[in-house]
């Protein structure tokens, strides 16, 4: 290709390619999920880019064969047109053949590599990092028709890159983290934020705590030593209304003979019934759960069940209740001191 200009806009197009493929990497690490997600209501282009965002894998692959390809068409078309264009020049001037060849050789090899990693890399990549939900969001159509074409050879490729992973020990995950960030580097921003003045001190550990609901479990909120309120299974409605007045709870757990899961009674249905009734025939099963259930898991369904207690079970050994103001303690310490006690 001796046509300088078909040479300039090839190389132009070359480059433009790889800058695209650049940001791809670089936008979908960064973007915030939640930022698309709101775009996306109203936005064809967000929708595209939070699919994206969702096989982030598959588009890293995808930006990854893009660049390298765009970096071997630059070596293919761009390089040798610089080096047959110099080469008679630098001859012109008085260089011997194979001094003025090595000398263009090597100045078409800096050329090439200044526009490829200068222009069509560290300049894309910069905007992306600074603006990633709009540099997401304005590729998000192209790149999606792109992985389309191109899907089975980087599903192959991607196989083969979590087979290696795989064989050093880490698991291989498809998608980043929600907003691009761990819960470890979300509570490092937010000690950083209490500590420069960012956020009032009072708010860090109800964040901090907020944060930890997502690997804490059941199990850590149960208070060691702690007796729930509870009466043996041949108590009467008397000894049920008397274990409440006694420690301020409404619901009392009613104790299975045989050591199995408890059962639970609230006060109030105990209301209209004689007090010598037995108080296992107005108990009801409760919400049950393990204790390696994690705790926003435990709140979720307590909250969908409107349940305010939860029994839990170690295995088929009672382990203790947890209630929504145990979680509520958890996550404001020191807000709660009026809620009441709890169950």
């Amino acid at each position: 290709m001796e046509n300088p200009l078909v040479v300039a806009l090839v190389t132009i197009a070359i480059i433009a390619f790889s800058a695209l493929f650049v940001i791809v990497e670089f936008s979908l690490l960064g973007a915030r999920r939640h930022r698309l997600e709101e775009a996306a209501v109203t936005s064809r282009s967000a929708r595209a880019a939070l699919r994206s965002v969702n096989e982030l894998t598959i588009m890293l692959a995808g930006a990854q064969l893009g660049i390298t390809a765009c970096t071997f068409a630059l070596g293919a078309v761009t390089k040798p047109a610089v080096h047959h264009w110099l080469t008679p020049l630098f001859e012109a001037w008085g260089m011997p053949a194979w001094t003025a060849d090595t000398v263009a050789f090597a100045l078409s090899l800096l050329v090439v590599t200044f526009l490829h990693l200068v222009v069509g890399e560290m300049a894309p990549k910069s905007w992306a990092i600074a603006h990633p939900e709009g540099s997401a969001t304005a590729i998000a159509i192209p790149t999606r028709a792109f992985v389309w074409v191109f899907r089975p050879l980087l599903m192959w490729i991607n196989a083969i890159a979590n087979r290696l992973v795989s064989a050093a020990g880490v698991t291989p995950v498809n998608q980043a983290a929600v907003g691009g960030q761990d819960a470890a580097t979300i509570r490092h921003l937010v000690e950083h934020s209490a500590d420069v003045g960012a956020i009032e001190p009072s708010f860090r550990s109800q964040i901090s705590s907020a944060i930890e609901l997502e690997s804490l479990e059941v199990q850590a909120l149960l208070k060691p030593g702690a007796i729930p309120t509870g009466v043996p299974p041949e108590a009467t409605v008397a000894d049920v209304r008397e274990a409440s007045v006694r420690t301020g709870h409404l619901r009392v757990l009613v104790y299975d003979g045989d050591a199995g899961t408890p059962r639970v009674v609230h006060v109030r249905d105990t209301l209209l019934d004689p007090q010598d009734r037995p108080a296992a025939e107005l108990a009801r099963e409760p919400l049950t759960l393990a204790t390696t259930t994690p705790v926003h898991e435990a709140l979720a369904r307590m909250r969908s069940t409107s349940e305010q207690l939860a029994v839990v079970m170690e295995g088929d050994r009672f382990a203790g209740v947890v209630t929504i103001t145990d979680i509520l303690h958890r996550v404001l310490p020191g807000g709660t001191e009026s809620a009441p006690a709890p169950a």
